[in-house]
């Protein structure tokens, strides 16, 4: 077991962005497959391609490039450069993210109106990610290695796409909307009588 974590450490090092951008890919799509498994429906494996496509096609190495362009503006590891970087990626990154996700998803679904979503979900999801990602990011940026940090921006976007996942498939952005279907859908499961 010890020996494919140190070939992974290895490969992190010798090709940081690909690496990073797979291991984001990844669980960012494993996300989208916690939401559908959520939901109780049969696996809709073509939007999970789709929720990959746009993980790896822009999040994954916007993120890559992004974090290291952070890390070069204010560098190191002091309260203040860290607050800074924290700042800058919820102004700036943040929009872009979710903006990229709906407008991705909308054109990879062939959606009449592409803008749809993002007009109706986009101030909601932002809002709702501020509650989330300033903790990650202060994590991230005091205490995650530059080489690892798309990949721990992974793995905290798992969760992050779970929820923007069921908000793109019919939530409207809100973290309320996602915790009451899964209070009903709880209570549901409940109140069900067992299978005979």
């Amino acid at each position: 077991m010890a020996g494919w974590w140190r070939e992974l450490l290895r490969t992190v090092r010798r090709y940081p962005w690909p690496t990073n951008v797979l291991l984001y890919a990844a669980l960012f799509s494993a996300g989208d497959a916690l939401q559908q498994r959520l939901r109780g429906g049969p696996a809709d494996w073509r939007q999970t391609r789709h929720v990959a496509t746009v993980a790896v096609a822009f999040h994954a190495n916007f993120n890559y490039v992004w974090l290291r362009l952070l890390e070069r503006a204010l560098p190191g590891r002091a309260p203040r450069a860290v607050l800074a970087k924290v700042l800058c990626d919820q102004a700036f990154g943040g929009p872009v993210y979710v903006s990229a996700f709906y407008f991705g998803m909308s054109i990879l679904q062939e959606k009449d109106d592409i803008f749809l979503d993002l007009r109706q979900k986009f101030w909601n999801s932002y809002k709702s990610g501020l509650m989330y990602w300033p903790f990650v990011q202060l994590t991230n940026f005091s205490l995650v290695p530059v080489h690892w940090r798309t990949a721990y921006t992974g793995l905290c976007g798992f969760l992050w796409a779970t929820f923007l996942c069921f908000s793109q498939q019919g939530g409207d952005g809100t973290l309320k909307s996602a915790f009451t279907f899964l209070y009903i859908k709880g209570t549901n499961e409940v109140e069900r009588p067992p299978k005979k």
